[in-house]
Parts: C-alpha cells; structure tokens; sequence
C-alpha cells in the first residue's frame, strides 16, 4: 500500500488547533502553551509526521555551501574513497540546496594544509567538512571556526578536548585493540610484535598514537605483556629511496619477529618487502582496500586489513551537515564506523564501490 503523506494540516485537524499552531511546535519557536504543545507532538509521533524538506527548500529557495578540506587523493589513494563518498552525497542533496567544494591539501604539507583551511574559511561556508591531519596546525581553525559560528564535521582523525558538530570514523583505540587481538591468534607465545608507523609525522598524528596505546594495551590488559614483546617504530622514505634498504635495518634488529602491525594504509609497501624477500612466517595487518594492499590480500602477504570506511566517512560527514543544517536533527557527537576485518576469504563482499 502506498504510505499516505501527513501534512501539517492533518495535524492540525487532529489537534483541533490551527497550522500556525503546529509550525511552531515543529520548529520550537513563538509561544505556545504546555498543554498544546504536549499534545500536538504526540499526534505528530502517532501519525509518523516527516517533514517535506524538499518542499520546504524549493519555497524559501535557500541554498547551503558546504566545503569539504580534504587530502588529495593523487598524492595517497586512500583519499580517493572518501572523494566517491562526498560526490554520493552532493548528488543526493543537490535537490535541497546544497552545494560543495573541495579545497584539497597535500596530506604530507602542513603549510599546504594551512593555506588550504585559511582560504576555506575566508570563503565563510555554511558547514565545513575536515580530515584534521596536522593536529597543531588544525587547533587555531578550530576556534576561529567556532567564533564564526560555522559548524564543522571531523573524520579519520580525532581530535579531542574541541568541540566538532560530529566526528566520522574508527574508534582508533579500539581499532589498534582489535589489531593486536587479532595477531596473538596462531602465535607462539614467546615472540616479537612490531607497531610500524610508515611516512607518518608521528608527533603531529594524534590518531596514529591513539592506534598504538590501543595496541600495547590489549597485552597489559589481558596479562600477555610478558608473553610478548611489543617493539614500536617508524620508517620514512621519499620517492626513489631504496625501501629495502631502509626496512632491512629495521627488521634486522628485531629478534623472532612474528607479526607487524601498519598503522595506515601503507601496509603493501611491507607485504612487498616480504614477496621480493620470500619471507612467509611473519603475519602482516594493516588499514583500508587500496588496491595496492588488496593486490597483497590476494596474493597472501596481507593476512588482514581493518577497514576503514573512507567512503562512508566521507558520505556521511556530509549527510551529517545536511541533517543539522538543513533537516534541523539532533546530532550525536560521534558517528563510530564498524571495524570491519578483511580477509582474502571474505574480500570480495568488500568491493563494490557503493558500499
């Protein structure tokens, strides 16, 4: 059966009080006693009420610039994700008045991110949408943001003590938790661990830490700290620089290692390093369907992959701006996104670009 629409009127006639009435119940706003608003709200719950909010934007013809400061995918293709997700998004919400820009940063420059958010908000959008990579460079934008009273939607990366719209993404904790929960299975009891942090500013990567204490707790927790040794470091290299040369120093010095843990979507850079070194008694987990990492999912050097939904993270830090600022919802703080856990056996459910 066809869903009948319920129009203010409707209300109003159950109420048995007039449209204006109901207007201002649904918008909280003029004067309206107790008695009428208790009951108007419960005949709105009881007849399912949805706003037309398509109706509402064609009438007051408004339009919303949201602006969405981002990395550029061409320099990491974990960006390209999120970028799919935005797009879904604006042409989803075309129809309400919305429209969005890019204003795309190179995620490795933290003066290209600080020109790239002063331009934003010079432009003095209606909402903002932000990766915050750079943690020190982002805190001045977050105040200005608030004192201009313009919203802002974080994802990928938390910030705490500030005070977003929303934040889109992983529980980083939980994901570095799952991570080492995950490696302990099938291992020897007595072995090494490594946390590898691959061309990530560490210091300035809050999200990046956050994964690692998450990881060192699970066996302080769970009292295995003695049971495996836990070793944490950091590999940075620019294009043309021998990788080989550079990992082989690192993993020379770590005795019985049995597992390595990526923080990013770099893990094929590590399961490359073990192909061309034909080495297959160290098991590999890292971040995100890139297909660099999937290529190594396939051929059994990825053994997992958390996945971090890039192009969820990206849709609905949209959505979420459209909810407050157009649909007028309520919005909770934190939008946590599954901890999904890759395998070559289930991989393939992964794949379609709409998920």
């Amino acid at each position: 059966m066809k869903k009948k629409i319920v129009r203010i009127k409707d209300i109003a006639e159950r109420a048995e009080t007039s449209k204006g009435t109901v207007d201002r119940v649904l918008h909280n706003r003029g004067r309206v006693s107790d008695e009428v608003r208790e009951k108007v709200l419960k005949i709105i719950e009881e007849m399912n009420y949805e706003p037309n909010f398509l109706a509402q934007s064609l009438k007051t013809q408004r339009t919303y610039q949201f602006i969405a400061l981002v990395p550029d995918p061409k320099t990491d293709p974990y960006w390209e994700a999120p970028e799919i997700g935005l797009a879904k998004a604006e042409k989803e919400l075309r129809q309400y008045g919305i429209s969005i820009s890019r204003f795309i940063f190179d995620p490795h420059d933290e003066n290209s991110f600080i020109s790239k958010a002063r331009e934003a908000t010079n432009e003095n959008p209606d909402g903002l949408l932000v990766a915050p990579l750079f943690y020190k460079e982002v805190l001045p934008f977050f105040k200005e943001w608030e004192k201009s009273n313009i919203p802002y939607v974080l994802f990928n990366t938390q910030i705490a003590d500030v005070n977003p719209l929303c934040y889109i993404g992983q529980d980083s904790y939980q994901s570095g938790f799952l991570a080492a929960k995950i490696l302990t299975f099938g291992l020897p009891s007595a072995c090494t661990m490594m946390v590898l942090h691959i061309n990530e500013d560490l210091p300035n990567s809050a999200h990046l830490i956050t994964k690692e204490k998450g990881f060192k707790d699970y066996f302080v927790k769970n009292n295995l700290k003695d049971k495996y040794k836990v070793i944490e470091t950091e590999i940075n290299f620019i294009q043309g620089e021998s990788f080989d040369e550079k990992f082989n120093q690192i993993i020379n010095s770590a005795v019985d290692l049995k597992a390595i843990y990526v923080t990013n979507s770099k893990a094929f850079e590590i399961a490359g390093y073990l192909e061309r070194n034909q080495i297959n008694d160290i098991k590999l987990i890292g971040y995100d369907l890139i297909p660099r990492n999937i290529h190594y999912i396939n051929n059994g050097y990825i053994d997992f992959v958390i996945n971090q939904n890039p192009l969820g993270q990206g849709y609905w830090g949209i959505f979420q701006l459209a909810n407050y600022l157009v649909f007028k919802k309520d919005i909770a703080p934190i939008k946590f996104l599954p901890l999904d856990i890759i395998t070559l056996e289930n991989l393939e459910y992964y794949l379609d670009p709409e998920q």
